[in-house]
């Protein structure tokens, strides 16, 4: 691969263009156009949607321009829409006709960028029903993949499912096989290749978490080493190539949802999200999950990169699951030896020896010249030549961000050494040369030497791996909630790894963002909710291989109600960030309960939230009304798995949850109610006790919480178990009062 120098010319600017924007507008295109999303709900009954049909609305509104000129694509597989270059005119007309659900900008998105199975208890030697699992394809709506890695050979796969549907359109020499059974791309402003071949290595990353082939010996360099493998090695993978450096267009994300519902794909799993929530019909990942939900399949999503802030998640939908990211029980960590003796521990992966050789240690501020940022001399950027070379080649920075290596690399700096970010944590990212970031206690030690000796020197180690007691613990990057669409929906659902884990990568990407960084990979640490998602989607395909007939609600929940509780005191956000808790892949195959829900129990949700009723019609393909009393439902109603409220500051407040359980587990069994007590709230669950004759048997009860009133700002939790001797099957209660 590394002899394709053609491929390499061709692909550079994708390999020097890397970092991530997020554009909160629309797409712009010529004559004050911009590339807005028209969405028109459920396809008719019966009917196929034709770019004819979406041709002929926009006839009725389009000025001045051919109609054929304006339509982008249309959706037409799984629901009805269509993405147009539209004038603010044009986008108003549109909006107010009577078919049109919504019309909004086409966002530009972001990315949300081994041991990790095994921490959760789901090693090689666990029950597996191979020959369902190869039944089973997921679908990654991301960057691509990049076909040629280990990963994903085919080597011992079968024919492809006869239920596939889909198609390999991966462009030029996109080889598919029987483990990528298909590949999709979609053409945009800011995705401007032909091919579904992944130039950036974050799709062929997560690709491989959910679903990679077993690798051995893989590893970043040394870093890691061991087998790389999937959650499920022997499913399939269906590709839809969405994303670039640029970004993730709204219009393109929902052409791969179009596609992949109707291709037949199992699950979904896609890490792309914006910069904030927004209504549910103006969402692309929302609207899409909600038709391959009402179609059988179950969409997980990031929760988003924007911790350790409160409502920072962007993944709010409640028919969807929101994962977010926490540590395993590995720890990657490096040293900064002094001159005196002492020994500093920090973070990050670095590969690069300095062979026990000691480099002059100097502060970032006294090798720098004058730049325009006033500060930029303090962090050692800036990217004008803040750093003067030639005093700072061969030497170690000590710099107060560990953002811009590039600019410390320029200068021929040996190393670095920088304060780790409080925010972020024990999360350590691959570096382009010899780099460590520590914490403020340290960083003041290395202070202290630097001003106490006349010849400061330091060495920096290569990266190792200790083990880490506290773990799991969400990772302050890890998007919180509550949801700011609907605040009585908890979000995110449940927490998986996403911090240093291994997976395949691109040849041709950079693990790093640093376009000085020049060794080509082809597996890469990388931390983000971004492989938190796909090690979720690896566990639902795990768990519909012993349940193949499930709905996406039943999986879901199975998943939320087995998961391992969290220490809140490790997390101070408690659920807010890391949602039911922890995974427990080999517990959700056997849940004993689950809490179904389905399209009308959205539908109902959706009236009660103010949806306009029309509307609502269209998107469930029922243009019946909203059911009499839906307007008095509310998200808290909605038959989730875990419940949660919010209060006003200071009143007291009687809330009430009504539930229902099916019973999957056992026959003749009864599951009593225990509540695990906290003082600021009451709790009162009518049955305590559920008895069961049957399986699919189903449930219902309700539980009443109570309290005096919250300060402003209070987070209360608790969980109602209920357990029958063989199962345990756990929802989080919350009532908060934040704003």
């Amino acid at each position: 691969m590394a002899k394709n120098g053609f491929l390499l010319i061709s692909f550079l600017p994708f390999i020097l263009f890397l970092q991530m924007n997020v554009f909160g507008g629309a797409t712009t295109t010529r004559d004050d156009r911009k590339v807005y999303i028209v969405y028109l709900g459920s396809l008719s009954r019966g009917e196929y949607e034709t770019s004819s049909q979406h041709q002929s609305i926009l006839q009725e509104v389009v000025e001045g321009s051919p109609v054929e000129n304006v339509l982008v694509r249309s959706y037409k597989r799984s629901f009805s829409g269509f993405a147009a270059n539209l004038t603010d005119h044009e986008r108003q007309k549109l909006a107010s006709m009577e078919e049109v659900v919504s019309v909004f900008p086409s966002r530009t998105l972001q990315l949300h960028t081994t041991r990790s199975w095994d921490f959760m208890g789901f090693n090689q030697s666990i029950t597996r029903k191979r020959s369902v699992e190869s039944d089973i394809i997921v679908g990654v709506i991301d960057t691509g993949i990049w076909p040629e890695s280990k990963s994903f050979s085919d080597k011992g796969f079968g024919p492809v499912p006869k239920k596939w549907k889909g198609a390999c359109k991966g462009g030029i020499n996109f080889p598919c096989n029987n483990k990528i059974i298909g590949a999709r791309y979609y053409p945009t402003p800011v995705v401007y290749d032909n091919i579904a071949r992944d130039y950036e290595g974050h799709g062929t990353h997560a690709a491989s978490i959910a679903s990679g082939n077993e690798v051995k010996d893989a590893s970043f360099f040394g870093v890691g080493q061991g087998t790389a493998r999937g959650g499920v090695p022997s499913t399939r993978v269906a590709v839809y190539k969405v994303c670039s450096p640029a970004g993730c267009t709204e219009e393109a994300i929902l052409a791969a949802f179009d596609d992949a519902i109707a291709d037949g794909v199992d699950i979904i799993t896609i890490s792309i999200g914006g910069a904030h929530p927004v209504n549910f019909t103006e969402d692309s990942v929302a609207i899409g999950s909600f038709h391959a939900m009402a179609k059988g399949v179950l969409t997980l999503q990031s929760a988003g990169n924007s911790g350790p802030y409160l409502s920072s998640t962007v993944s709010v939908a409640p028919w969807l699951m929101s994962v977010a990211a926490s540590t395993t029980d590995r720890l990657f960590i490096d040293k900064v030896v002094l001159g005196s003796g002492q020994t500093l521990v920090g973070y990050s992966i670095n590969t690069f020896s300095m062979k026990g050789k000691k480099f002059p240690l100097v502060d970032g501020r006294n090798v720098s010249r004058p730049c325009k940022q006033p500060l930029a001399f303090q962090v050692c950027t800036g990217g004008q030549g803040c750093l003067d070379s030639t005093l700072a080649k061969g030497k170690i920075l000590i710099c107060q961000s560990s953002d811009q290596f590039s600019e410390v690399l320029r200068s021929g700096a040996g190393g670095s050494v920088s304060l780790n970010d409080d925010k972020i944590g024990k999360v350590s990212f691959v570096v382009s040369f010899p780099s460590v970031a520590v914490s403020k206690d340290n960083f003041t030690s290395i202070y202290s030497y630097l001003k106490s000796t006349k010849k400061p020197e330091a060495e920096i180690l290569t990266t190792e791996a200790i083990t880490d007691s506290d773990a799991p613990v969400v990772a302050g990057f890890s998007s919180r909630g509550p949801n700011e669409i609907a605040p009585d929906i908890l979000k995110p659902d449940i927490s998986a790894p996403g911090v240093d884990i291994l997976a395949a990568f691109s040849p041709f990407g950079v693990p790093i963002g640093d376009p000085l960084f020049k060794r080509q990979v082809t597996y890469s640490i990388l931390s983000g909710t971004s492989m938190s998602c796909p090690h979720v989607a690896g566990v639902a395909a795990y768990v519909k291989s012993f349940h193949p007939d499930w709905s996406p609600s039943a999986l879901k929940s199975a998943i939320m109600t087995t998961a391992r509780p969290m220490n809140s005191s490790k997390n101070k956000d408690a659920e807010f960030a890391f949602g039911s808790g922890h995974i427990n892949p080999v517990e959700a195959v056997n849940p004993g309960l689950v809490y179904e829900t389905f399209e009308q129990d959205y539908i109902i949700m959706l009236c009660g939230m103010g949806y306009d009723e029309g509307n609502i019609g269209k998107i469930s393909g029922n243009l019946s009304t909203c059911p009499k009393g839906s307007d008095k439902a509310t998200p808290r109603d909605l038959n989730y798995p875990s419940m949660a409220a919010q209060v006003s500051p200071g009143r007291p407040f009687t809330i009430n949850f009504s539930r229902t359980v099916t019973n999957v587990g056992l026959a003749n069994t009864t599951y009593q109610a225990k509540i695990l007590q906290n003082s600021k709230i009451g709790v009162k669950v009518v049955p305590e006790a559920l008895t069961f004759k049957s399986l699919n048997e189903k449930k219902s009860f309700r539980v009443t919480v109570t309290g005096r009133g919250l300060s402003n700002g209070t987070i209360v939790s608790t969980s109602l178990i209920w357990a029958d001797g063989n199962h345990n099957v756990r929802s989080p209660i919350i009532v908060h009062s934040l704003g």
